[in-house]
C-alpha cells in the first residue's frame, strides 16, 4: 500500500490514481493483440500524457509544497512533499517500463521488415539522402545555442527537447551547446526503401549524424550528445493591469507559460556528471524539481505521429461512421428533429449532423438567433464557418467562448478574434467559472411564432476528436428543455441572475444537490423494497463528496455500477463502506468520453448525458449542463449502450484499492465494446 493510499483509507489521491490511468494506456502499448503501429502510438499518448500531468498537477503539487503548506484535504490527507516523491517514482517505474515496450515493439517491427536506425547504422547508400535531407530541410531551420559562463542561457522551451552537445577542444577545454528539435519539422525520417525493408531514422539521430556540420567551425577533438527536456509549470498567471482586456490577458499569461517555473527534468541517463551538472546549474534545476533519467529519446509523444508506411495491416481498420438511423443528411435536419429526437454518438455515427444542422440554420431564411457554447475547435472548423456563414446571412448568431480551455487558449482566441471580426456576438466566459457545458439553441420563426432547435452534447463541437472521442449528441425540439438552455445563455449574459431550471441539471449551482437527490430517491426506494440501482459512465471522479453520497448508497444496499476512464477516488468493493459498488475503466482504439447518468427511479429510469464528471472543478468551478432523455426510444438506446459498454471482458480494467490494473475476465463470449457498439449501431440500421 502506498503513502497516499495509507493516510486516508476512504479515498485513492487524485494523482496516485491519474497515473495508474496512464498505466491502462501502457498496456495498450504493451498489448500484442494492438496493431503494431498503434502499439507505438499508445506509447505517444502516455508520453504526451505525462506531459501534461507533470505541467498542470505536479506542478499544482509543487506550488502546495513551495507555499509551505503541509496537508491539504484535497490530496487526500497525504502531505504534498510525499506525493511528490511518489509520483517521482512512479514516473521513474513507468518510464523504464515504456522503454522496454518501445524495444519489444522495435523487434517486432523488424519482423515486418520495418528498420529504425540511428546514426551508426547509415550505410553508404542512405549517406547521400540523409546529408541531402539535412542541408534542404533541418539545417535552414534549425536553432543551435553555444552556451558559455559569460552569457546567460535563454530560457528553454516548455517540453521541447534539446541534444546537450559537449565539444572536447583541442586545448582540453569544454565547449557546450544545446540543439532544439523543432516540432515543425517530422520527427521521424523515411529513408529510401531497399530490398523490400523501410528504414526510418529519427530527427535526432539525424542530427547526431551531422553534428561536424554545425560545429565545423570547433576545434574539436570529439563530441557527444544527449538528449534533454524541461517541462515547465502551464498554470496561467494573471497581470492586475486593468487597461488590458481579459483576452489580453490570457495571451499574453499563454506566452509566459513558456518561462514558467521548471517541475521536471528529464536526460539521457547515459549523459557524463558532468555535462549534467553544468546543465542543471545553467538551467537553475534543483532537488526540489522532478529530475528523471530516461532513455536515449524524449518527447515519445512524437510516436503519436509515427508514419504508417502505407502498412494498413499494421494499423486498426478504418471504420466507416455510421449514419443516424432516420436522420438524414439529405434532407432537412429541422423537418426530421420537429417530430422526434435523435440520438448521435460518434464517432460511430458520423460528426456531419452537427456540422449540417449549423450549415442549414446558416442558410434557412426563417432562423433568427444561433446561440452556442465553444470549448475546443478543430484546428480547421466547420462549426466556425458554418456560425460565420450564418452571421453574414444576417442571423443574430452568439458564442460563449471558453478562451481558458487549457492548451487551447492562443487557438481559441484567434478563432474568436476571427468570428468577432466577421459580425459574431462572442461571450468570453464567465468571471470566476469556465464554461464547459456543450450545447446550442437556435431560434427559428414558424406560423409566426419563434420555435426552437438544438443539440445538447457530452463532447466539444470538433470533427477531429469526433473521430477518436465517443460522446453522445442529442438532437431535440423538446421546447422544455430548450427553455432551460436558454437561460444557460442569459446567465452568460447577466452572471448576478440565478435562474431555476425545471429540466436541466446545471453547474455550479444546482449539479450536486440534484445528484444527490437523486441517489436519495435510490436510497429510499432499496429501503422500501422497491428496484433501485446507479449506473454511472464518465471520465474521472475525484470530488469526495460525491464519493461519500455514493458510500451512503452502497452501505443502504443499492448497487451501483460505474465506468471510470481515468481518475476514480473512490474506492469500491470495500465491506462496510463500498461492497455494492463495482468499478470498471475501458481503454481501447477510442477514447471514451461519454458522461452518462442512469438511476433506476422504481424502474422508470431517469437517464441524462452530461457535460460534467464526478469532479469538484465540475461542480463548483464550473458551467455544466447535464440534460434529461425524455424520448423512450433514446432512453432505451443509452441503457443499451452502457450495457454492452459494462459487458466488456476484453479491454476493461477492474479498479480497486490494489491499483492493479487486472483485465477483467469471465467465461462469457468475449465482449470488447467499442466494436460490439459499431455492430450494434450497423445492426439499427438494418432493422
Amino acid at each position: 500500500m502506498t503513502k497516499a493510499e495509507k493516510l486516508d483509507n476512504n479515498y485513492i489521491n487524485r494523482e496516485i490514481s491519474w497515473l495508474q490511468f496512464n498505466a491502462r494506456v501502457l498496456q495498450e502499448a504493451a498489448d500484442k493483440n494492438v496493431p503494431i503501429i498503434e502499439r507505438l502510438r499508445f506509447l505517444g499518448i502516455f508520453s504526451n500524457n505525462l506531459d501534461e500531468f507533470f505541467k498542470v498537477r505536479y506542478a499544482t503539487v509543487k506550488r502546495i509544497v513551495e507555499a509551505g503548506k503541509g496537508a491539504k484535504s484535497e490530496l487526500g490527507g497525504i502531505r504534498a512533499q510525499e506525493l511528490l516523491e511518489e509520483i517521482t517514482q512512479i514516473v521513474i517505474e513507468q518510464q523504464s517500463e515504456s522503454l522496454k515496450i518501445l524495444s519489444n515493439i522495435e523487434k517486432q517491427l523488424e519482423k515486418e521488415h520495418i528498420f529504425i536506425i540511428n546514426e551508426t547504422e547509415i550505410d553508404a547508400s542512405q549517406h547521400q539522402f540523409v546529408k541531402q535531407y539535412f542541408i534542404q530541410k533541418v539545417s535552414p531551420a534549425l536553432v543551435t545555442i553555444i552556451l558559455s559562463h559569460q552569457v546567460e542561457l535563454p530560457n528553454l522551451k516548455d517540453s521541447a527537447a534539446y541534444l546537450a552537445v559537449k565539444m572536447v577542444l583541442n586545448n582540453a577545454n569544454h565547449q557546450y551547446a544545446l540543439i532544439e528539435i523543432s516540432k515543425t519539422m517530422d520527427r521521424f525520417v523515411v529513408l529510401p526503401e531497399k530490398d523490400g525493408k523501410s528504414y526510418i531514422i529519427m530527427l535526432d539521430d539525424l542530427l547526431r549524424y551531422c553534428l561536424h556540420d554545425i560545429f565545423n567551425i570547433f576545434d574539436y577533438d570529439s563530441i557527444s550528445a544527449h538528449m534533454i527536456k524541461i517541462t515547465r509549470d502551464a498554470e496561467l498567471d494573471f497581470e492586475s493591469d486593468l487597461s488590458k482586456s481579459f483576452i489580453e490577458k490570457i495571451s499574453d499569461s499563454v506566452k509566459h507559460r513558456q518561462i514558467g517555473e521548471p517541475v521536471r527534468f528529464v536526460y539521457d541517463k547515459t549523459i557524463d556528471k558532468e555535462t549534467l551538472s553544468y546543465l542543471m546549474a545553467k538551467m537553475g534545476i534543483d532537488s526540489h524539481d522532478s529530475i528523471i533519467p530516461g532513455g536515449r529519446y524524449h518527447n515519445r509523444r512524437d510516436y503519436m505521429g509515427f508514419p504508417s508506411l502505407g502498412r494498413t495491416d499494421l494499423l486498426y481498420s478504418k471504420i466507416e461512421p455510421l449514419p443516424v438511423k432516420g436522420l438524414s443528411l439529405e434532407e432537412s435536419i429541422f423537418d426530421s428533429v420537429s417530430k422526434k429526437d435523435y440520438l448521435q454518438y460518434a464517432p460511430y455515427h458520423t460528426f456531419s449532423y452537427v456540422v449540417k444542422f449549423l450549415r442549414e440554420a446558416a442558410l434557412d431564411p426563417a432562423v433568427r438567433t444561433i446561440k452556442i457554447t465553444i470549448y475546443r475547435l478543430a484546428e480547421i472548423s466547420h462549426v466556425a464557418s458554418s456560425l460565420i456563414n450564418a452571421a453574414k446571412n444576417g442571423k443574430k448568431v452568439t458564442v460563449s467562448i471558453e478562451i481558458q480551455a487549457r492548451f487551447d487558449e492562443q487557438a481559441n482566441i484567434d478563432y474568436a478574434e476571427q468570428m468577432q471580426n466577421e459580425g459574431v456576438n462572442m461571450i468570453f466566459g464567465v468571471q470566476g467559472l469556465k464554461v464547459h457545458s456543450k450545447m446550442c439553441v437556435i431560434e427559428r420563426e414558424e406560423n409566426n411564432k419563434l420555435k426552437r432547435y438544438g443539440f445538447v452534447s457530452t463532447g466539444n463541437f470538433n470533427e477531429s476528436t469526433a473521430m477518436i472521442y465517443t460522446d453522445y449528441t442529442l438532437f431535440t425540439s423538446d421546447q422544455r428543455i430548450l427553455k432551460d438552455l436558454n437561460k444557460v445563455f442569459s446567465f452568460f449574459e447577466i452572471n448576478y441572475k440565478i435562474y431555476r431550471y425545471k429540466h436541466i441539471i446545471t453547474s455550479p449551482h444546482y449539479t450536486q444537490k440534484a445528484f444527490f437527490k437523486l441517489i436519495d430517491t435510490e436510497i429510499q426506494n432499496v429501503k422500501d423494497g422497491k428496484p433501485a440501482y446507479i449506473r454511472l459512465k464518465m471520465n474521472s471522479l475525484s470530488s469526495f463528496q460525491m464519493a461519500d453520497k455514493l458510500y451512503e448508497a452502497s452501505r443502504a444496499g443499492v448497487k451501483i455500477q460505474m465506468i471510470i476512464r481515468g481518475i476514480c477516488c473512490l474506492i469500491p468493493g470495500v465491506k462496510g463502506m463500498s461492497e455494492n459498488i463495482e468499478v470498471i475503466s475501458i481503454v481501447d482504439k477510442f477514447l471514451e468520453h461519454t458522461r452518462l447518468y442512469m438511476f433506476c427511479n422504481n424502474n422508470n429510469p431517469k437517464v441524462y448525458i452530461s457535460s460534467a464528471d464526478f469532479m469538484t472543478r465540475n461542480i463548483e468551478n464550473r458551467v455544466e449542463v447535464s440534460c434529461p432523455i425524455y424520448d423512450e426510444d433514446i432512453k432505451q438506446e443509452l441503457i443499451e449502450t452502457f450495457n454492452i459498454s459494462w459487458s466488456d471482458n476484453v479491454k476493461a480494467r477492474i479498479l480497486n484499492k490494489s491499483q492493479k490494473n487486472e483485465y477483467r475476465k469471465s467465461k462469457a463470449p468475449k465482449v470488447r465494446s467499442q466494436f460490439a457498439l459499431y455492430d450494434y449501431y450497423s445492426k439499427k440500421l438494418e432493422n
